[in-house]
Order: structure tokens, then C-alpha cells, then sequence
């Protein structure tokens, strides 16, 4: 019988992040940083930043991943809490159902919602950007529920109960203990919805208008064979998201620490 080690069972996964990750990543920071001619370059950087139109859509970007997160937070934490918390038996039960319709193909929800809004907007004043957050709310939604959810299941409801018999109100119990120990929980969720929420153009094409959004504009770049600019934008994108994920991170330990030493108190 054949036996393998530990860094042989990692050759096949070492391979395929070699092949479909890393190489391409090269080939599009070889584009993003040459000309036409094959030269080295940062002026795909320069008009990036000296270019209203693009600049214009990194900030509608990020505007829209904004108030998608904050819509997704507001409502999935007590959602979240009432289904960790509440007189519900089967909380789990309950969650797999909210869950349940992200089995479904993402465009026929979208389609399906589009054509609820379409029948509202005839009879109501919608602006098409507020269809377009409802969309994303709805799309995003069980990313930011699923780890508030498991972060509130699992917290020590001693804690709680502690605050108020030291004569704590609901909303300092709330602010000063409730929020940093779900902060894990509520970074995880705003990580999930607000990175991917910058790139969904999908919602935008088939409601609003996608030319606005940062997906969009990359596709626009190499669907005219404009690679080097295309590249440049996803490089960019990709730094973004990056120094996010850092930030987040960071705060997330500091965080964890302060919360371990008593910190919440």
C-alpha cells in the first residue's frame, strides 16, 4: 500500500495555485505595467487616477458596497440575534431556511425580484438606484447573517446577564458588550458583503446601469482588446481590496485582544 507524506498530498493544491492563480496573476501584472509595444510603464496608473470617468467609478463603486453593507448589517444583526437568542427551538432550522434560496441560480432571483420592482415602480416613484440596493441587499443579506449568527451562538450569556446586574441599561449592554464580542462576527459579514458587492455588476447590468460599477469597466477594457489598461484597473481593484482585508483583519485582532483582557468592560 502506497503511503504519502504530508508535503506530497500538497503538490496537486501547490500546482493548481501555481497554474490558475499565480501565473495568471503575472500575466496580468506584466499587462498592467507595459505598453503596447511591450515597454514598462506606469502611465496606465497615471490616467487612472487623472481620469474623471474612472475615478468617478471607483467612487460610485465603493458607494454602493457602502450602503449595501450597511443596509446588510442593519438588518441582519437583530435578524442574527433573534434567530441565536429568541424563543426559537430550531434556530438552526430556521437559518438553513433564510439561507435556502442562495441555492437558487443568482440571476433568476434577480430576475424574479426585477420583475416585483418593475410592478412597484409602475405604481410607485422608485429611483432605479434604490432598486439597485435592494437587489444587492438582497443578494448579500445571508453572507453578512451566517457569521453574525455563529459568532452571537456561541457567546456566554453570563457576560450579558453580568452587565445588567451591575446596573447596565440594555443599550450600554448593548454598546459595551453585545457589539465587541460580535465584532468578529460583524467584520467577517461587512469583509463578505462590501468587497464583492464593489465588482457585482451583474445587478447593475440587468437593473440599473453597469458602466458605473468597477466589474463593468475592467470587462469594457478587454472587451476591446485594451488589456493593459483592463489589467491596470484590476490591479488596483485587487490592492483595494487588499489593504481592506488588511485593515479589517488588524482591527479584528486588536479587537479579540482587548476583549480577552476584559477590555469590554
Amino acid at each position: 500500500m502506497l503511503k504519502f507524506s504530508r508535503k506530497q498530498l500538497n503538490i496537486p493544491y501547490i500546482l493548481f495555485l501555481i497554474v490558475f492563480v499565480v501565473l495568471p496573476l503575472f500575466v496580468i501584472l506584466y499587462y498592467a505595467l507595459t505598453n503596447g509595444e511591450g515597454q514598462f510603464t506606469l502611465e496606465n496608473f497615471q490616467e487612472f487616477f487623472t481620469n474623471g470617468k474612472t475615478m468617478g467609478t471607483l467612487f460610485y463603486s465603493v458607494m454602493i458596497a457602502l450602503v449595501t453593507t450597511v443596509f446588510c448589517l442593519l438588518i441582519a444583526y437583530p435578524t442574527a440575534y433573534i434567530l441565536a437568542r429568541g424563543p426559537f427551538k430550531r434556530g438552526s432550522v430556521l437559518m438553513i431556511l433564510l439561507v435556502l434560496p442562495m441555492w437558487i441560480n443568482f440571476t433568476l432571483r434577480i430576475t424574479a425580484l426585477k420583475e416585483i420592482l418593475d410592478v412597484l415602480e409602475g405604481n410607485l416613484a422608485i429611483h432605479p438606484f434604490l432598486n439597485t440596493i435592494i437587489c444587492m441587499v438582497y443578494d448579500f443579506l445571508p453572507f453578512m447573517i451566517l457569521p453574525l449568527y455563529t459568532t452571537i451562538s456561541k457567546l456566554d450569556e453570563s457576560l450579558p446577564e453580568a452587565a445588567a446586574d451591575l446596573g447596565a441599561s440594555r443599550w450600554h449592554i448593548f454598546w459595551k458588550v453585545m457589539i465587541p464580542l460580535t465584532m468578529p462576527g460583524i467584520i467577517s459579514g461587512v469583509t463578505m458583503v462590501f468587497l464583492p458587492a464593489m465588482t457585482n455588476y451583474v445587478v447593475l447590468d440587468m437593473i440599473y446601469n453597469s458602466t458605473y460599477i468597477m466589474g463593468s469597466l475592467i470587462g469594457s477594457y478587454f472587451n476591446t482588446y485594451d488589456w493593459h489598461n483592463g489589467s491596470m484597473i484590476s490591479i488596483i481593484l485587487l490592492l483595494f481590496m487588499f489593504g481592506i482585508t488588511w485593515f479589517t483583519g488588524k482591527f479584528s485582532d486588536k479587537q479579540e485582544v482587548e476583549n480577552r483582557g476584559g477590555g469590554i468592560w
